[in-house]
């Protein structure tokens, strides 16, 4: 590894009072006049919320859009899973919300690892989303008099979270699904489904195009564009087990990656602290309970090691509300990595519950008894439907049982103010970005981020690359689309000829374990470079022994796994350096040598106080780590406290 401080990380971030930094940026960015953007074609990779809105919101600009969705329609983006809200700075229930105190929420809560000018700017757009949304028909709950209402969330003493019942990423999805399929209808969106992105295509070092490979048929396509947004969400499933749905991978992004696109903190994982625990192996993936059922629900594990009780039998004196104890400023709503380190902890100490002794209790009795079953089956119905048909346990009789599991990632691609990559022309929105959250999200921030930049950034801040760097039409037959075509037809030939014996889902399974067990919540130096060793053999193994039946052009899944499993390998090394590298310990990156005497999060600010972004050098080669330093100005470096 080699490391350096170069301006080739050049975040752009607008100076002055962080109030006008945003509007400031927009006054002097490049503009494209109106007649002018129907000659620009732009493509969207991915279609969840933040490639929605950005392709939405661009073709009514007047740009030409063309989207790519992996799944049959854009309705199946794993944006739909999100579950408890959206924050706003709205303040509708007069408690002291502020722009400024949702900003200093979210910098304090990222364990002061993310741009303030980034944050800001994502606080201020905050109340414009829930405007838009509402517009489009989204049926955010509402109070008594009418009101949108608000509800509580880890992290914060207020109540900013705007939802739709237990299902606010369904909804706001439908929202700007629906603005996107009325610019398909308009014929200013091209919508692609069951595309998969293969390659990327530059030309003089600038992104003009990408390689798709139809997943119905086999054939490789290729697609021209002035600019590419890459919106293609997280890494999650590098660790196998995750709350991210199975067709959710890292390919899009370790392709940019490999032609130049640093990649950033790829070690900031979050572990959200309520899912329903593992039942065996025979799991594919993992169960979110939302965060906010939190709200009401109060986490709990007996006080007697071992004590195998039922939950009934086990008197309150005999219970241990240890997130209450140990943080009663913020109780159970602490944020999700400090929740999930205490979980881990009580398991680990042998205060764990149910058949495995890896889980705790989230118990609604007390809310039931103070606001009757209606009231917690309006707020909660469905997610309480689901946990009764995944467990067949009655949360209204009996506690949920829940256990910490992977389900976000804050590493990203490298992206400036403007949300453009290392390469020229090339953007990443929402979770494909490492820009607001520093080394932990708060709940209820990733909705907001992928609209916040879908709707009310990208559209200003692309139309500085368009007019800066105007290139002529190239045509598909451009040699640097034949180049980048071949590369992605021979990765899949060599897929498909490995002829070993081993499904790409046993080394999927294999990967996981090493990462979740290593490189999962809680890191040493040893532990770490174990992992890197062991990837390492695993992925020669790999391609000496993946077996993949059938033929490049038909409809097969196990190849597109094969695919995707071959990125996590190669990513996952690049993930073990940089918690490696790091040796300190904040938001969901934890290294043991590296905390308090109360076992909480020690940053060390004096040498790890900056953004790490990782280029690419070629395969089996060191990567080079850049430095961007981070400042603040406006929430001071303290050591993170709930207490």
């Amino acid at each position: 590894m080699t490391t350096t401080t170069s301006s080739r990380l050049d975040s752009k971030c607008p100076t002055g009072p962080i109030e006008d930094r945003w509007d400031k940026h927009k006054f002097d960015l490049k503009l494209v006049l109106p007649a002018n953007k129907r000659k620009f074609n732009i493509i969207v990779v991915g279609t969840g919320l933040a490639g929605a809105s950005a392709a939405a919101s661009l073709a009514e600009l007047g740009y030409n859009v063309k989207t790519f969705c992996i799944q049959d329609s854009p309705r199946r983006a794993h944006s739909i899973a999100a579950q408890g809200g959206i924050n706003a700075a709205k303040n509708y229930p007069n408690d002291g919300d502020s722009i400024f105190r949702l900003f200093y929420d979210t910098v304090k809560g990222g364990d002061y690892r993310a741009r303030e000018s980034n944050v800001y700017r994502l606080a201020q757009v905050s109340n414009n989303i829930i405007d838009q949304c509402a517009a489009q028909g989204v049926p955010f709950a509402r109070e008594y008099a009418g009101y949108l209402d608000n509800r509580s969330f880890g992290g914060a003493q207020v109540s900013r979270t705007f939802y739709a019942r237990g299902q606010t990423g369904q909804q706001l999805l439908i929202g700007a699904y629906s603005a996107l399929m009325r610019q398909v209808g308009l014929g200013k969106v091209q919508q692609y489904s069951r595309r998969e992105m293969l390659d990327l295509v530059t030309v003089d070092g600038v992104a003009r195009g990408i390689i798709t490979r139809n997943l119905v048929n086999g054939e490789y396509e290729r697609h021209e564009a002035d600019a590419v947004l890459l919106c293609t969400g997280g890494y999650g499933n590098a660790f196998y087990l995750s709350t991210n749905a199975k067709a959710c991978n890292v390919t899009a992004a370790w392709r940019a990656h490999k032609l130049g696109a640093d990649f950033a903190n790829p070690c900031y994982t979050q572990i959200h602290p309520t899912c329903i625990p593992v039942s065996g192996d025979h799991q594919s993936k993992l169960t979110l309970m939302s965060e906010s059922l939190r709200n009401d629900g109060r986490v709990w594990v007996p006080k007697t090691k071992g004590d195998s009780r039922p939950s009934s039998q086990i008197p309150e004196a005999d219970r241990d509300y240890y997130l209450e104890r140990r943080y009663p400023s913020f109780g159970n709503l602490v944020p999700r990595d400090v929740a999930s380190r205490a979980s881990k902890e009580r398991c680990d100490a042998g205060y764990g519950v149910g058949p495995t002794g890896q889980s705790v209790y989230l118990d609604f009795q007390d809310a039931i008894e103070r606001d009757g079953a209606d009231a917690i089956r309006a707020r909660y119905g469905n997610l309480f439907q689901m946990y009764e048909k995944i467990t067949d346990e009655d949360p209204y009789s009996v506690p949920m049982r829940i256990y910490p599991a992977v389900h976000y990632t804050m590493g990203g691609l490298w992206v400036d103010y403007n949300l453009e990559t290392t390469i020229p022309g090339l953007f990443a929105l929402g979770e494909a970005n490492f820009s607001d959250h520093g080394a932990n999200r708060l709940g209820a921030s990733a909705l907001m981020q992928g609209l916040a930049d879908g709707y009310f950034v990208i559209p200003y801040t692309i139309g500085d690359h368009l007019i800066n760097r105007a290139a002529p039409k190239l045509g598909t037959d451009h040699e640097a689309f034949g180049e980048a075509e071949e590369r992605a037809r021979a990765r899949t030939e060599r897929l498909l000829t490995a002829g070993g014996s081993r499904s790409p889902d046993s080394f999927h399974r294999e990967l996981g374990l090493i990462m979740w067990n290593q490189c999962g919540m809680a890191r040493t130096e040893a532990g770490l470079k174990d992992a890197g060793v062991k990837i390492r053999a695993l992925r020669e193994e790999f391609w000496q022994n993946l077996a993949v039946p059938g033929d490049s052009s038909c409809f097969t899944q196990v190849l597109e796994h094969a695919g995707r499993v071959a990125d996590f390998l190669e990513f996952s090394e690049l993930f073990v350096a940089d918690a490696l590298h790091r040796a300190e310990s904040c938001g969901g990156h934890f290294r043991e040598e590296s905390q308090t005497e109360e076992g909480e999060a020690k940053r060390d600010d004096e040498n790890f106080c900056y953004v790490g972004a990782w280029e690419y050098n070629g395969e089996d080669k060191p990567a080079t780590l850049h430095k961007e330093s981070l400042d603040f100005e406006y929430v001071k470096l303290t050591q993170r406290s709930y207490k």
